[in-house]
């Protein structure tokens, strides 16, 4: 039985999550965390074999929570994101992630995943892995937002989306000034100058 301690903000897909495992018998949710403190908290409590981490939790989150919870648990991640861009994913994995799937994949590949990742095995979603395969025969480019830190992505995202800066901060824990900054910060990284030419950029790499 493969014990698993899920970290994600959002309650309808924990839910999602707890209703897909359900079908299975070999994996167990045993915890719950929706932010990277309660991540840390949890695997000095409790024994897992696996952490389901969502890319950006409230507080500590990305890279930084992949690498503290490799450092105290040494346990295998499989990462679990809306987020399908490639530099994302190797951010992650570079931190010590064992494994990185998207939310949109389906259920079988879910439980593919996290029993590979289990089991001590590393684990990309397919169109990862095609998408890892297709770059490295093809000459290297640098992309704007490859500059961008994890948060800054999901603000990026989020925007392109047509989500309210309000309603940004309230979802990911912080102020709506934070949300500014952080908007200001991206378009100055990626030499943007104004909102329509951002989420062309989003849209068009992928990053919704």
């Amino acid at each position: 039985m493969t014990r698993l301690l899920m970290a994600d903000d959002h309650h309808l897909v924990r839910d999602g999550l707890k209703r897909i495992f359900d079908c299975f018998d070999d994996v167990e949710i045993v915890a719950e965390a929706t932010s990277g403190e309660e991540v840390l908290a949890a695997v000095k409590q409790q024994k897992f074999d696996l952490v389901l981490l969502d890319v950006n939790l409230p507080g500590l989150h990305g890279a930084d929570l992949v690498t503290q919870v490799s450092e105290q648990s040494q346990l295998p991640i499989l990462m679990l994101s809306m987020f399908n861009d490639l530099q994302v994913v190797k951010r992650m994995l570079r931190a010590g992630a064992s494994g990185y799937i998207t939310k949109d994949s389906s259920p079988d590949e879910l439980i593919d995943a996290v029993r590979k990742v289990a089991a001590g095995g590393k684990y990309l979603a397919r169109d990862l892995a095609e998408k890892i395969a297709f770059e490295a025969s093809t000459p290297a480019n640098s992309d704007p937002h490859e500059a961008l830190t994890e948060r800054e992505m999901t603000i990026l995202s989020m925007l392109a989306k047509g989500v309210k800066m309000k309603e940004i901060a309230a979802d990911l824990g912080i102020s709506n000034k934070t949300v500014s900054a952080h908007k200001a910060r991206i378009m100055q990284k990626m030499q943007i100058g104004n909102d329509a030419k951002l989420m062309q950029y989003a849209v068009t790499h992928g990053l919704v």
